[in-house]
């Protein structure tokens, strides 16, 4: 059994794993064979629980290297009956970062390696399996050349399906311990990824190779978070089916409930700007909160969300925030649908205050047809009316007390006041 990336934490389990079950001759590969880190130990564990074990140093991305292990095997009379391909490189970085040499060593080892066997290799293997990756399934940010390398795998393994020939794709999801993913650990966990014990791993390994799987997705997930934080920049055609419940916990929860009920007590008592303002306080303080900002006054109403650093993450954290606050069943896309603390703010007037009726318009317009329009131009409000619509506002002076001005009064105030300074 040949195991690339054999030194390495995913190489090391599943050479455990395979002794376990009974194999007899391991050959583990890897860029610095026995210099590699903890190489020495693992040879004498595995060795220990009877197995015969080699390590041998071998740049899968060189064909010549891959050709003479496997040639070499073969002349002992150790031919190679199975591969496990557990070699890779992940490289994070945005695609428009990454040089030529960058993805070239991303590619070599996991593809070209995969490709080197495929043609090197006898075609009665007993077992040609790829580790590949969820990046090669729906994408990874900053993966870009990892998730088309794994993405190959995938298609390498349909190719030699295709042409009657062992192979089996597992993308696999974030494995406990030390592995290529345990450095984005918490980002993982925020997403609803949660790591899987190398022996559940292990055990869909076996099942995929007694069933003779050609192609499967292991990996453990809370659909409920992970569907609302990818989808949030862009639509995926592949997860469109899965059920999001965006916030059907925080809708539902009686804190929701009691906050949503004060808040639309406070609306209803306060004036339209009055109105405008609290809930732009609102958004404005829940970003601040998702943001670990000190206060709100760093968040500007007019600057996108984008720019003051959310992602997919704190996007949908923020969405949640405002959930509870107003009982509203919102979108992950919330804050890049109304990308700004006070476009946003408008849009939860819009859904919190219902529109006039046609009842309540028909009953205004019947107020606004008793109106002296005589009375009203002789005091000269009419006029003042016009000036303030067709003009640009006036810069307020310092220390102005916005309480009962004119910007706060809507068309019902208004008209009360001419009335009462003309008797």
């Amino acid at each position: 059994m040949l195991i690339t990336g054999g030194t390495g934490a995913l190489g090391a389990h599943v050479a455990r794993w395979l002794v376990d079950r009974g194999a007899e001759h391991l050959v583990l590969t890897s860029r610095s064979g026995p210099r590699a880190p903890g190489a020495s130990d693992l040879r004498a564990e595995l060795t220990a629980s009877g197995a015969r074990v080699d390590i041998l140093a071998c740049d899968l991305g060189d064909r010549d290297q891959v050709a003479e292990v496997v040639a070499g095997l073969r002349a002992q009379g150790d031919p190679v009956r199975a591969v496990v391909h557990a070699a890779g490189v992940n490289l994070a970085g945005a695609i428009t970062d990454l040089d030529r040499t960058a993805l070239d060593r991303a590619l070599s080892g996991k593809v070209a390696g995969a490709l080197h066997l495929d043609e090197l290799l006898d075609d009665d293997l007993d077992a040609f399996v790829l580790f590949s990756s969820i990046a090669g399934i729906w994408g990874s940010a900053r993966q870009g050349a990892y998730a088309a390398a794994n993405a190959a795998l995938d298609a390498l393994a349909r190719r030699r399906r295709a042409l009657g020939r062992r192979a089996t794709a597992i993308a696999w999801g974030w494995w406990a311990g030390e592995n290529m993913a345990s450095g984005g650990g918490d980002q993982l966990t925020s997403l609803g990824l949660t790591p899987m014990p190398p022996g559940d791993a292990l055990a869909a390994l076996g099942g995929a190779l007694d069933h003779d799987e050609d192609e499967l997705v292991v990996v453990d997930v809370d659909w409920r978070r992970f569907v609302p934080a990818f989808t949030t920049f862009r639509p995926s055609p592949l997860l469109a089916d899965l059920t999001e419940a965006p916030a059907a916990d925080a809708t539902d929860s009686p804190r929701s409930e009691e906050e949503s009920r004060t808040l639309r007590t406070r609306l209803a008592e306060l004036s339209g700007l009055e109105r405008d303002q609290l809930l732009l306080d609102l958004v404005r303080e829940r970003a601040a909160l998702v943001l670990g900002l000190d206060d709100l006054s760093s968040v500007r109403p007019d600057r996108a969300f984008r720019d003051l650093g959310f992602d997919s993450l704190t996007a949908v954290e923020l969405r949640d925030r405002v959930t509870t606050a107003t009982g509203l069943r919102l979108p992950a896309a919330l804050v890049f649908d109304h990308p700004t603390p006070a476009e946003l703010a408008a849009h939860l007037r819009d859904r919190l205050l219902p529109p006039v009726s046609p009842a309540d318009e028909a009953a205004l317009r019947a107020t606004l047809a008793t109106v002296p329009l005589d009375r009203l131009r002789a005091a000269g409000v009419l006029e003042a009316l016009l000036e303030i619509t067709t003009s640009a506002p006036p810069t307020e002076p310092a220390g102005r007390d916005d309480e009962n001005t004119i910007d706060d009064m809507d068309a019902e105030s208004l008209i009360h006041l001419a009335l009462g300074e003309n008797g």
